[in-house]
């Protein structure tokens, strides 16, 4: 499980040091002002279904599935035409009517920016249906326990995202976003086409063309199995998608705000993503076929031993990138983004943001554990009723705070939407389960190891703050 777990890790920290750097050169060229928020909000929505997608919902539903099939080709080739079809309409629809896309995206921009924003948000969707057939391939890698294309592909996009940045760095603002949504898709296409170089290597690459040969004359075969995969995706995709809408509604909401906001929360969730993803996303990835493969075998005790370790291993590990994220915000802000046109009022706002998002990041993360439950013991329906309560939770308070705190109220939002995620999916695993784990001497050192390291970042900080 470990060994998974740093292979995804490894991946995702290669990437997301791209990503960094790819932030920072945006920062420097872009700034934070309307050509930055434009393109945010361009490749907000493809985003957006990239980390539903990308995080679990498809994979914690198809593995499943395509494990218990006896005709695995054919499912495999009915699902995957089933939900290209799908995006490719979504696609083409928003390339022929780009300006209603955009508004829908972005409200509170006026009629000039829509104008503007449109012909990048076509751009951009077309890496919609490319990032579907990457999760699709990379689902199949993951049933043959190989994690590594999947883990270090993104770092592609991010590759052709900082080539774009570099050739256009010295063109108009709007060419640069050009460049940059050019980038994006440059970039799917470099990540679909590793993946379908490893699923050749490991030999997949006839299951799936044999799938779609005896589509036609096997497709009544697997019509039960195709109607069980729908019925339990869309619930699991809407259960692990709270984050992502609750981020989506952030950049809707922001776009009433003062020009600059909209940038202010992508650069602070960047941040914000990294032990999120380093972490609690790995991790997850990792442990959920050997819990679902223990719960299928009703050996719960087992399945709860490993839930335990990972557990531990989460708690410590987001507990310190919470602390260090919270009281070092400004620091980290400052050192990653200013510099060019992004200023020192970008990064006191960019600072605050991150805070409040930084308050969240243990029930963020320790819930992307326990949902694994849920889905192993197949409770779609439970998890989306839980994402449902969450994101009511989060446009409540967002609705509240963002007159009195702005762009920071919806940060803040956000967290106190993880916290009622983290309580509710705790109370369907179990509470009592749940005491189990954390009835241990590991309680006892988390908490010491808290307050000490906490001592030492504000000693940490003032050191800094004496050389910045």
């Amino acid at each position: 499980m470990f060994k998974a777990i740093f292979t995804n890790s490894f991946g995702i920290l290669f990437s997301r040091i791209l990503g960094f750097f790819r932030d920072l050169l945006t920062a420097s060229i872009l700034g934070a002002n309307i050509y930055s928020d434009i393109f945010f909000i361009a490749f907000k929505l493809p985003n957006l279904f990239r980390r539903i997608f990308a995080e679990g919902a498809f994979t914690q539903v198809f593995i499943p599935a395509f494990a218990k099939s006896r005709h695995k080709g054919v499912l495999s080739a009915n699902i995957f035409l089933i939900f290209i079809s799908i995006v490719l309409i979504i696609t083409l629809l928003v390339n022929l009517l780009p300006s209603l896309a955009a508004q829908a995206i972005a409200v509170g921009f006026d009629e000039k920016n829509i104008e503007i924003a449109a012909p990048f948000v076509a751009i951009n969707f077309w890496y919609l249906p490319l990032i579907f057939a990457i999760t699709f391939l990379s689902a199949l890698l993951q049933y043959k326990h190989h994690f590594a294309t999947s883990a270090f592909s993104t770092a592609l996009l991010n590759l052709s995202l900082i080539f774009a940045l570099l050739f256009s760095q010295d063109k108009s603002q709007v060419e640069i976003v050009y460049y940059l949504s050019w980038g994006v898709v440059i970039g799917g296409i470099l990540q679909l086409l590793v993946h379908i170089i490893a699923i050749q290597r490991l030999g997949l690459s006839k299951l799936i063309v044999g799938g779609f040969k005896h589509l036609g004359t096997k497709a009544k075969l697997i019509q039960k199995e195709t109607k069980e995969f729908r019925s339990q995706f869309f619930p699991a995709m809407w259960g692990n998608s709270t984050a992502q809408v609750s981020a989506f509604l952030d950049t809707f909401l922001a776009s009433f705000l003062l020009t600059g906001s909209i940038s202010y929360l992508y650069y602070a969730n960047r941040i914000f993503q990294l032990p999120l993803a380093l972490f609690a996303i790995a991790t997850s990835i990792a442990l959920f076929p050997r819990v679902a493969r223990y719960i299928r075998n009703k050996d719960e005790t087992k399945a709860l031993e490993f839930l335990q370790k990972a557990f531990w291993f989460l708690a410590f590990l987001l507990t310190a990138s919470a602390i260090g994220g919270f009281i070092l915000a400004n620091e980290i802000t400052h050192l990653l983004f200013e510099r060019g046109a992004f200023d020192a009022q970008d990064t006191a706002n960019t600072t605050l943001v991150l805070q409040m998002y930084m308050i969240g990041l243990i029930p963020f993360g320790l819930q992307k554990l326990f949902v694994l439950w849920l889905y192993a013991k197949q409770m779609q329906g439970q998890a989306a009723k839980i994402a449902t309560y969450s994101l009511l939770t989060y446009i409540i308070i967002a609705l509240s705070l963002i007159s009195p705190m702005g762009v920071s109220g919806l940060a803040l939002a956000s967290t106190v939407g993880g916290f009622v995620s983290f309580t509710l999916t705790i109370k369907v695993f179990g509470v009592k389960n749940f005491f189990d784990i954390i009835r241990s001497k590991n309680a006892v050192y988390l908490l010491v190891g808290a307050v000490a390291f906490t001592g030492l970042l504000f000693v940490f900080r003032d050191f800094i703050q004496a050389y910045i």
